[in-house]
């Protein structure tokens, strides 16, 4: 009877080890700091726009919310990057074991699973592509949904996310 027992709570103590490992691990190596330099306006007292500065790296970046994009803009991007953004814990472990399994036998990279969470976790907390790199970055992934909120994390995205100006040629020189 004992056995059984043993047997039916050892997930369970599993699961506490994780956790209290887990809170320890963000104790001992919490976020990077999430607070981003923004390009500056200066503005005329009506508001209209006098000079604009980038930030210290020449990078011409722009606070902006969620709420300020478009909602067709939103949707395209969690549908191409993460479209299970608002249902896994900042991981998602099937895309893991498909992207693992799929890579293991091939001598390229064929398949990522990157999600936007841990795609904010690289741009806070650069690293390798290896695996501990991988380990990093899932471990901050995790971190990230314990301590913001999706919009939040969404939020950290957008405003970090190395977005490139793009040209679109209508044939005309």
């Amino acid at each position: 009877m004992v056995k059984i027992l043993m047997h039916t709570k050892r997930p369970l103590l599993v699961v506490i080890a994780s956790f209290i490992v887990f809170i320890l691990l963000d104790f001992l190596f919490p976020l990077p700091s999430t607070h981003v330099q923004f390009a500056r306006v200066v503005v005329a007292q009506d508001g209209s726009p006098l000079r604009a500065f980038a930030d210290d790296n020449g990078v011409w970046r722009y606070p902006v919310a969620p709420k300020d994009v478009s909602p067709n803009y939103l949707d395209a991007l969690i549908n191409y990057e993460d479209r299970w953004f608002y249902y896994h814990p900042g991981v998602n472990p099937f895309a893991l074991v498909r992207a693992t399994w799929q890579n293991l036998g091939s001598d390229r990279l064929i398949s990522g699973a990157s999600t936007l969470t841990m795609q904010v976790a690289r741009l806070l907390d650069p690293h390798s592509r290896l695996f501990f790199g991988k380990s990093k970055q899932i471990f901050r992934a995790l971190q990230l949904k314990w301590h913001y909120s999706k919009d939040e994390i969404l939020t950290l995205y957008l405003n970090r996310a190395p977005f490139a100006q793009v040209y679109f040629s209508l044939g005309v020189m």
